[in-house]
């Protein structure tokens, strides 16, 4: 029944994709049985992914031993050992992007998120991991911030293809998707081909209903504690509708002209974080062809067990989804404080991993020695 419950979403249009990556599952074999067994079709990794799995990770000993031995500075030792990560999981997931003419199969690695506010530092160091990495079914990830955007449009003028992430609000989602056009008629300038360029958009869903949800709770009104957990769904319909209109219009036109491949929307943070919903909420209620879902393996497993594809959940829904926000300003929730606090939040978050993962990897290096 699991084969079935994901086949059914998997047929839907949704293209399954793991949220972590460490070594222990690519040595184990663990990935690729998800690849096989669980149509698990790409993955995804970041700071916090990569500082979990370097604590207390056996599979990295030898590796670290080995860049002590040469005197390996803890940047250097961090870049070669995700670079050797994400290097094994693309070659796993070669056929995969063999299979899909390069649309899935893809393996995500984040660039340094303390240059989120530095635009050439981060152009620089996408270029420079896409050349480290060298396959290509890599998506290099930058944020969206406001820094971000020209960094993601130059970058992909230099022939690299992007997963555009910690994207919270539909007004920054349509600057992604001008800034991955504008990206697209450089690189054609440039001389690159366009049909080896791939993008997506990470959404993301669950953390939008816990920060509005905290702010229903301050409320405290029936009308308010109603609303509870109907935002992250409602601003991922509207999100699609806008990449609907986004990817139908002239400009885009005269780009698909050319072979290009329209940047597909990724439901990110999809893992449900309160108990009281459903717990894969955020992958049955955003089925809709042309996407991607990035899953924990437990929602993986959730949807596996018991998540339901009733067809598409997405298409049409826009103007209920309005209603849901309508509501929301209405009864006083700040929706521009709440996707400033969430930008603001993920940006911190990833930098705080990032500093776990430097002093888990300077820790190794000195034990190493």
């Amino acid at each position: 029944m699991s084969n079935d419950r994901l086949a059914e979403l998997a047929a839907a249009g949704v293209s399954i994709w793991l949220d972590d990556l460490s070594r222990q599952r690519l040595n184990s074999g663990n990935l690729a049985e998800l690849i096989r067994d669980k149509h698990v079709v790409g993955v995804t990794s970041n700071p916090t992914i990569f500082a979990k799995a370097l604590q207390n990770a056996e599979d990295y000993d030898a590796q670290v031993r080995e860049l002590a031995t040469r005197g390996a500075s803890v940047e250097d030792t961090i870049r070669e050992v995700t670079v050797a990560d994400v290097q094994q999981a693309c070659d796993l997931f070669r056929d995969v992007w063999e299979a899909t003419d390069g649309v899935d199969g893809r393996v995500s690695l984040e660039v340094d998120p303390t240059l989120a506010r530095d635009t050439e530092a981060t152009v620089a160091q996408a270029v420079d991991l896409w050349k480290a990495v060298d396959r290509p079914n890599l998506l290099v990830k930058i944020p969206a911030t406001e820094p971000g955007l020209p960094a993601v449009t130059q970058a992909l003028a230099e022939g690299v293809s992007v997963n555009v992430t910690l994207i919270f609000s539909v007004e920054r989602y349509r600057a992604v998707m001008g800034a991955y056009l504008e990206g697209l008629e450089r690189a054609a300038a440039n001389g690159h081909q366009l049909t080896p360029l791939v993008s997506v958009a990470s959404f993301f869903v669950s953390r939008v209903d816990s920060e509005i949800d905290k702010r229903l709770e301050a409320i405290g009104t029936d009308e308010a504690l109603g609303l509870r957990g109907r935002a992250g769904v409602a601003n991922s319909r509207l999100a699609y509708a806008a990449f609907q209109e986004v990817f139908a219009g002239p400009r885009w036109a005269a780009l698909a002209a050319r072979g290009a491949r329209p940047q597909r929307p990724l439901w990110a943070s999809t893992g449900v974080k309160n108990p009281d919903y459903p717990d894969t909420l955020y992958v049955t209620e955003l089925v809709v062809a042309d996407t991607v879902n990035t899953m924990p393996e437990a929602t993986l497993d959730a949807v596996a067990d018991h998540g339901e594809t009733n067809g598409d959940r997405v298409t049409g829904s826009g103007a209920e989804a309005q209603q849901v926000f309508d509501r929301l300003a209405e009864i006083g929730v700040d929706l521009t404080d709440v996707f400033l606090v969430l930008e603001d939040e993920g940006v911190d978050k990833f930098e705080k991993s990032w500093g776990e993962l430097t002093d888990t990897v300077r820790g190794q290096l000195e034990a190493a020695k």
